[in-house]
């Protein structure tokens, strides 16, 4: 089994390392630490919850400890850009740790919804690292307060997800204001066609490293399947299991962010503690929604997956896929919501016949069929048989929230 001691970290670094309990490095570090210590840009691809933090942030201190990585700039040595409040809290707070033993590697962490005052002055006295996200750092950036030409490790944490969420434009304004040579490491769930052409543009002959996705599904997790003939007949069945199950907080899931609007309008107008959480929403509402669910101010988030991703609140008794998500690796991911921490959670899914393709490759992914339900009453048409087809209904569908 390999161990940190096989990197050639400093003394301070790996004595601090033993302390914290870090002994054997995980996949992604194993994989990545190195090709970083040579010098390499990096596109990797790496889920939540797998060392990847570490992965970037220790090869990346070690490196601004040498000679070569001296800098007459007052600005970060060090750049970590992240999409959400959350992500560069637990990353500073990892920086924070790391540099117990090097006191010239401090680190300063920038994000929306903090004064502008606090900020300014962490910032006034020298830093080496810096964790940001792209808005709050431009609006720096443009008054004149972060200089960005010393930077020589420039990492992008969840790429994918400040693309989603539409950081494009900064991100490549904010690369191109690290002006000097630097190593750029990217780090995504995934590596498809989002990523590719940001990587193509910021780094320089990258290796890739990847590490497959854990899509198993913890034992403690009640899976169950209920088919829908419509949109009102997941209304109904919605109202039936709020009604009837014993849920201390809930995420449900849609497709689209009008379909999240609705449905969080509808719950609450039958009074719900209920909120919307979509892309499209500005960070601070974002960070303002997430801090509700976690202190239980709200029983019931409405999410797409884009927003929704990496929640951890261990108050998350029930998962409901009000929708199935385009993607199937999503549905593990989504179920993951519940059952933190060992306790027993329930994740609910509802489905039409015609998306059976979409159920066959969730499946697949599971390694097992959901066990089927139904709520007397309530149960769907039969299941139309092999070849017999209806004509669709003329006009327009039309929305939840006309339906609700």
């Amino acid at each position: 089994m390999s161990t940190f001691n096989q990197f050639p970290f400093s003394e301070k670094l790996l004595k601090l390392l033993d302390e914290i309990g870090y002994k054997n490095p995980t996949k992604i570090q194993e994989l990545a630490i190195p090709k970083i210590l040579e010098g390499n840009d990096i596109l990797a691809s790496a889920q939540t919850g797998t060392g990847k933090t570490a992965a970037f942030l220790l090869p990346s201190l070690h490196l601004i400890t040498q000679p070569s990585f001296e800098s007459e700039s007052d600005g970060p040595h060090i750049l970590v850009l992240v999409p959400t409040r959350e992500l560069a809290m637990q990353v500073a707070k990892e920086a924070d740790i790391f540099t117990q033993y090097l006191p010239l590697s401090r680190a300063v962490c920038i994000y929306g919804g903090v004064p502008y005052p606090v900020q300014r002055r962490a910032l006034s006295n020298r830093y080496e690292i810096l964790v940001a996200t792209p808005g709050r750092l431009m609006d720096h950036m443009q008054n004149g307060l972060i200089d960005l030409s010393g930077v020589k490790m420039l990492i992008l944490d969840e790429a994918d997800r400040m693309l989603d969420m539409g950081f494009a434009e900064d991100v490549q304004k904010i690369a191109d204001a690290c002006k000097g040579p630097r190593q750029t490491l990217l780090f995504s769930a995934t590596i498809d066609k989002k990523i590719i052409p940001i990587s193509k543009k910021l780094q320089k002959d990258p290796v890739e490293v990847t590490v497959e996705p854990d899509l198993t599904v913890q034992s403690n997790i009640e899976q169950k399947l209920y088919y829908v003939d419509n949109i009102d007949h997941k209304i109904k069945l919605l109202d039936h299991i709020l009604e009837n199950n014993d849920i201390y907080q809930s995420i449900i899931f849609t497709s689209t962010k009008s379909l999240t609007d609705d449905l969080a309008d509808y719950l609450s107008d039958n009074g719900y503690l209920v909120a919307a959480l979509h892309g499209e929403m500005s960070q601070r509402d974002r960070t303002r929604t997430i801090n509700k669910l976690r202190y239980a101010d709200i029983q019931f988030l409405i999410a797409t997956d884009v927003a929704a991703r990496g929640i951890d609140v261990p108050g998350i008794t029930h998962v409901i896929n009000f929708d199935l998500p385009f993607e199937s690796e999503n549905f593990v991911h989504r179920i993951g919501r519940t059952g933190r921490a060992g306790a027993k959670g329930i994740a609910i899914t509802f489905s039409t016949y015609k998306e059976e393709r979409k159920l066959e490759r969730i499946y697949k992914l599971l390694g097992k069929e959901i066990e089927q339900h139904s709520i007397p009453g309530m149960e769907p048409q039969p299941k139309p048989e092999k070849g017999f087809s209806t004509k669709r209904r003329r006009g327009r569908r039309r929305r939840a929230s006309e339906k609700v």
